[in-house]
């Protein structure tokens, strides 16, 4: 059976995934969620659902201004492994998006921005250590580098963006603009209690709109633990905190000062094991948040997958 470490980035998501790069939604996020460790090949999908308000007031006070925005995203992602240490790894998003003020519904959906990722292992120990009763306990570490790029192939609307008024510019596709990621995994277990720490930072460039989203951080810790059943089969939950901060964007040189922001949010999630396959879900919610300046309130967000080992 297939080992599993749980392993989060945001983020972004990834794999990967507008605008609103701040709270992951549309197509800017470069989300990765869930990532099964394989041996050798991996397919999978992924669906996400990403919620935020526009418009809020002071105080998260709504009002006729107020607009519901939702993002529901399917991903089509894969992961080869060219040598023991050196994996990439491709995802293909398609987005369906939609906003409701009152009563009134725009929508639009497509293909997002495919991106494309590389890791490095830099760090693989298993050491055996002595536990109570001089029962042998093992220890596992790792530590994954990597970078990417994520490409324009979703469609970037300047009309949109133009009706944004005191919005951000979120209701996009794609961010129309060829934007790369930095990563860091690390992960430690001790048996089957274990612990993941990851970050990724998103240097965003400016599209032929001369429009640039504010470069992202993403940080989590994730704990998790294992449980082996003598059917093949391991069931995983996981709890942990993730951060997310992103600078302001820039249109044409100027700063936009309805952008960027920070947002920390509580995560738990349910990973299983079955053979070949890896089944799994994680439900995101705000703990704190100050986004686009307050006008931005992000909801909870959830995320559920199926992947199988080749």
């Amino acid at each position: 059976m297939k080992k599993y470490i749980i392993i989060l980035i945001v983020i972004i998501s990834p794999l990967l995934s507008i605008a609103c790069d701040i709270c992951g939604c549309g197509g800017g996020n470069n989300y990765i969620g869930i990532l099964p460790d394989f041996h050798k090949h991996i397919v999978g999908i992924r669906y996400r659902y990403n919620a935020m308000l526009s418009h809020v007031g002071v105080g998260g006070a709504t009002s006729y201004l107020t607009t519901k925005e939702r993002y529901n995203i399917t991903e089509a992602w894969g992961g080869w492994n060219i040598s023991d240490r050196v994996r990439v790894m491709a995802v293909v998003p398609y987005s369906f998006n939609e906003k409701i003020n009152q009563g009134n519904k725009q929508s639009k959906d497509g293909i997002g921005d495919i991106s494309l990722s590389g890791f490095y292992e830099l760090l693989n120990n298993r050491n055996t250590i002595s536990g109570k009763n001089d029962n042998p306990k093992l220890l596992v570490q790792s530590l994954w580098l990597g970078g990417g790029v994520k490409l324009a192939t979703g469609k970037y609307n300047p009309s949109d963006k133009a009706n944004a008024g005191q919005s951000t510019n979120l209701f996009q596709l794609g961010t129309g603009s060829y934007d790369f990621n930095l990563n860091a995994m690390y992960d430690i277990r001790l048996q089957d209690a274990g612990i993941n720490l990851n970050s990724n930072y998103k240097i965003n460039t400016a599209n032929k709109f001369d429009y640039r989203y504010g470069n992202k951080l993403s940080l989590n810790s994730q704990a998790y633990y294992k449980f082996r059943t003598k059917s093949n089969i391991m069931i995983a939950p996981n709890a942990g905190i993730q951060y997310e901060n992103s600078k302001t964007d820039m249109d044409e040189n100027i700063n936009v000062t309805v952008s960027g922001g920070r947002l920390l949010s509580g995560t738990i999630g349910l990973e299983t094991g079955i053979g070949k396959f890896a089944i799994g879900a994680n439900y995101q919610t705000p703990l704190s948040q100050n986004l686009a300046n307050g006008i931005v309130k992000s909801e909870d967000r959830f995320m559920v997958h199926i992947a199988i080992a080749l």
